[in-house]
């Protein structure tokens, strides 16, 4: 396996939102642990300041990733004209961010705010990932320009109705060439019925890797196959960072989206470190350590 992979973690596991302050107490400690890249969520403009974070991180040696977060409002499709012009401004800033602060991809559900669901009959899905083509095309432009890939997320049943599957991502986004695709192994665990197939289908559309336990704990502490996934990342050819997400309980809002409703380890920091050294460990050795 790749023994010089690169390995993150999203501040939603301390933080929500996240703030200047948080920024400057965590990323030293996420350095000091070992972590090469630190995910950034911009929940909303001017929660943090991008050219600030920027200075701090490479002056850490830290990269960053940015993912999006696609909360009430915030809508592709099955929406009025105004609420899907001002999605698409909002994904413009997040891009904008991630190219001040060097981020290669802004990644996450950029269709539907997170927790819409309904029924959807083949006809209206299909006529939903076309609208979904056309509303995205804009930031992917606007991405392409700024050398940023935009990576859509397909979330499990529980989340959205819209992608659930590596499959249903792959169909909403043809004709969009310049997109790519964020797995994130969580809810591939719940969607997919074998996790490395759905790599490698994936293939060379895959831009962004998120990881935690099928419980969002640390990675490891779990039943998944790790080295199995580990194995058909690397031979889908993806070459950039697993990030550990998962999310803290302190922030009521974040934690009902994303049903955290006890620890999922004896710390959040835990999450982080121990998530880190399982996955070092399955790099190196091709097996569960």
């Amino acid at each position: 396996m790749n023994a010089t992979r690169t390995f993150g973690v999203n501040t939603w596991v301390w933080a929500s939102p996240l703030t200047d302050q948080r920024l400057a107490r965590l990323a030293p400690r996420i350095r000091e642990w070992g972590f090469d890249v630190i995910e950034l969520p911009v929940e909303n403009a001017g929660d943090w300041d991008p050219e600030r974070a920027a200075k701090l991180l490479d002056s850490l040696g830290l990269a960053a990733t940015v993912v999006l977060a696609m909360g009430p409002g915030r809508e592709l499709v099955a929406a009025d004209r105004e609420t899907i012009a001002a999605t698409r401004d909002y994904m413009r800033h997040v891009v904008d961010v991630a190219a001040t602060v060097s981020s290669p991809v802004v990644a996450g559900p950029a269709y539907t705010s997170v927790g819409r669901t309904w029924r959807i009959g083949d006809a209206e899905r299909r006529a939903c990932y076309e609208q979904l083509r056309d509303s995205l095309a804009p930031v992917v432009e606007h991405a392409t320009g700024a050398g940023v890939t935009v990576a859509v997320e397909p979330l499990n049943r529980y989340e959205t109705s819209l992608i659930n599957t590596v499959g249903q991502v792959l169909e909403a986004l043809e004709g969009l060439p310049a997109a790519g695709v964020a797995l994130d192994i969580y809810h591939m665990n719940i969607e997919e019925q074998s996790i490395p197939q759905a790599i490698r289908k994936a293939a060379d559309r895959i831009a962004h890797v998120q990881v935690s336990a099928n419980d969002r704990g640390a990675p490891g502490a779990d039943h998944l196959d790790w080295p199995g996934i580990v194995s058909a990342l690397e031979a889908a050819g993806y070459r950039g960072p697993l990030v550990i997400e998962s999310f803290t309980g302190d922030n009521e809002t974040i934690a009902t989206a994303a049903s955290i409703w006890r620890p999922l380890a004896e710390s959040q920091d835990a999450i982080a470190v121990d998530g880190l050294s399982f996955l070092n460990g399955v790099v190196r050795g091709g097996g569960m350590p």
